[in-house]
């Protein structure tokens, strides 16, 4: 046994309110006092104690998640050169940071599923043996925190109280990741005292990888050449090495509410989604929430801030990018956002499309790796229409408009607490989560995809899952531009193999028909360009008019005519009222080309046989009768050409 085995006698892990902003704009108290030493659990702190003596600290800090605690980190960011405060007239309390240039999104080649079975993983994820893994991490790990301090960091996802809530600990060795903790999830003594009382926590630990020798002079973004993100999912478990950006290391983000949670998930019954939630209220006043999954830099915070143009509608947010989702008490679909904060793409949020999200950011923000102003305010592509005359861009060098090169990193980042946004629904952080009344896949797609199309039924729904495809964006590793399969939005994030997560989701299916009514699904598509290359729905805030229909569809309301794809909105149904949009480009927000068709077909075949014979029979199914309704559609053209 190694040091990064967990001891097999320790107790297995047992699986905050919502808390404004001090006027300050530092962090806020923890709900909850500091936890005396002889009061901690006695697993956590074998568990520090175990990993200090592998990575040698200089010194171990229990984050309490206070006011106090934060402000001093903030400034011993600020003294070290990872932060440079932002002008406090401007945008109060608000900082920004310059990653290293090797350390700027996820780290996807470098990212494993450590599952017993190679199988277990699947095709679309990483493995390596859990054994391996831990033999290659010890050496790395070995002294990685000398000099360095050890933050011990436990952390609630979701309301504490909830029965939906899972808690963690995170052990790390930067302090920008602590105070980035401090804002997406309810972190410190509340969450400590959870676990105290008997809750589960998954152990996660993390280093930057860059030791300090005596009397060595630091760096601003320390980070090592050698990455790895290991999940070991049987052992619900973290390990990330190398990385201090985003994901990489905010472990409770991805690698807990997603890759690990959803093996919990997938044993426990329930969902974990890489999903936005927000709470639609129509002109009579009659409330709906929904969820939707689409791949990341591909406008989910848009829509999850979206400001309808329509009159009487409102939308709000409960969440912009994971939703834990349950078979409530009362059968329905039930869901909660576990995170506390936003962890936003800069680039493309302005006041032009989004000015509920600019609004956010007023203050008490995080920004990584976008420009710096003349006046120390800050600057992205998209944030106005017409860019500064001279700005500091992401890598601290001078910049001009001619400069012939991005201001800001295409994946920097905005950190802000949840409950700061204009847009925050009273109901974000219910313990007992919202009820779900559709769900909605998204992507960016140029062609083929309509604009909107309903899922007949549950199962046709996870086939619209599991076929999502978009064009990759520069939030993870991979040339821009190029489509690639992402389904459910989750390639990049089950905890488990990607087949086995399409039955989880069919076997859940079924659980809700036999509890309660089944949400709608619906597909969407803000994307598509005419031969010219232009946008054919101005989308934004003209979203809304979509949302609309997709109520009108759950009051039955509406009517769809059936496609190969699903259904669509019939002629007259989807409100256009007071648009500049030509008829010949709302027919080809929904034209489908059956040539297209069938090669999407093929595709799609193509992409299913990765899986082998573990792929659920009941997509094969849906697979054959989209080939046959294709085969129809091509008849009925043949017949009236």
């Amino acid at each position: 046994m190694t040091l990064l085995d967990r001891p097999r006698t320790t107790a297995p892990h047992r699986t905050p309110d919502a808390r404004p902003e001090a006027p300050t704009g530092a962090a806020t108290p923890s709900s909850a006092p500091a936890l005396l030493e002889a009061e901690r659990p006695a697993d956590v702190v074998a568990f520090v104690e175990r990993i200090a003596r592998l990575t040698t600290p200089d010194q171990i800090h229990w984050v309490d998640g206070s006011t106090r605690e934060r402000h001093a980190l903030l400034q011993q960011l600020v003294a070290a050169g990872t932060l440079t405060q932002l002008n406090p007239d401007i945008r109060p309390y608000s900082f920004l940071a310059r990653s290293d240039e090797r350390d700027v999104a996820r780290v996807e080649e470098r990212t494993f599923i450590c599952s017993e079975r190679e199988e277990d993983a699947g095709p679309t994820n990483n493995w390596m043996a859990p054994e391996q893994m831990r033999a290659e991490l010890e050496p790395l790990f070995t002294g990685s925190m000398r000099g360095r301090t050890l933050y011990v960091v436990p952390f609630a996802m979701g309301p504490i109280g909830s029965t939906m809530t899972r808690y963690g600990v995170q052990l790390t060795d930067s302090p920008y990741v602590v105070v980035s903790m401090g804002t997406m999830t309810r972190m410190g003594s509340a969450a400590l005292a959870q676990i105290a009382r008997g809750a589960s926590w998954v152990p996660a630990v993390h280093s930057v990888g860059a030791p300090l020798e005596s009397g060595q002079q630091d760096v601003p973004w320390p980070c090592n050449e050698t990455k790895y993100i290991a999940h070991f999912p049987q052992e619900r478990e973290i390990w990330s090495y190398g990385s201090a950006y985003g994901g990489n290391a905010i472990l409770a983000k991805k690698a807990f509410a997603l890759r690990i949670a959803s093996a919990m998930a997938r044993d426990e019954g329930w969902l974990a989604e890489h999903m936005l939630l927000i709470k639609v209220t129509s002109p009579a006043g009659k409330v709906y929430h929904m969820a939707a999954a689409f791949p990341s830099a591909c406008g989910k915070t848009n829509l999850a801030m979206l400001t309808p143009t329509t009159p009487g509608w409102t939308v709000e947010t409960i969440g912009d990018d994971i939703a834990w989702l349950h078979i409530g008490k009362d059968g329905r679909l039930r869901a909660i956002n576990p995170e506390a904060g936003f962890f936003g793409v800069a680039p493309g949020t302005g006041l032009s499309t989004n000015r509920t999200a600019v609004d956010t950011l007023w203050g008490n923000t995080i920004f990584t790796n976008v420009a710096l102003r003349e006046d120390g305010d800050v600057w992205w592509e998209g944030l106005t229409d017409t860019p500064p005359a001279r700005l500091i861009d992401w890598r601290g060098e001078e910049w001009t408009p001619d400069s012939g090169r991005p201001a800001a990193h295409p994946n920097s980042r905005f950190t802000v607490a949840a409950h700061q946004a204009p847009s925050i629904a009273d109901t974000w952080d219910d313990p007992e989560g919202v009820v779900i009344d559709a769900i909605i896949f998204g992507g960016r797609r140029r062609a083929l995809a309509p604009l909107v199309v309903e899922a007949r039924d549950w199962d046709h729904g996870v086939f619209m899952g599991a076929t999502i495809s978009s064009e990759q964006t520069a939030a993870a590793e991979g040339t821009v531009g190029q489509l690639r399969r992402d389904p459910f939005a989750m390639l990049p994030f089950a905890g488990y193999n990607m087949a086995d997560y399409f039955a989880h989701w069919l076997d859940f299916g079924k659980r809700l028909r036999r509890s309660a009514r089944v949400p709608r699904v619906f597909q969407v598509n803000w994307f598509r360009k005419n031969a010219d290359g232009k946008f054919l729905w101005p989308g934004f805030g003209e979203n809304g008019r979509v949302i609309e229909w997709m109520v009108a569809r759950l009051e039955s309301e509406a009517c769809v005519d059936e496609t190969p794809l699903g259904g669509i909105p019939r002629p007259g149904e989807l409100n256009v009222a007071g648009l500049d949009l030509p008829e010949e480009d709302l027919a080809e927000l929904f034209h489908m080309d059956t040539d297209e068709l069938e090669a999407e077909a093929d595709d799609v075949e193509r992409f299913f046989a990765t899986f082998g014979d573990k792929l659920p029979a009941e997509l094969r199914h849906q697979l054959s009768h989209l080939r046959s309704r294709i085969r129809a559609k091509r008849e009925t053209e043949s017949t009236t050409a």
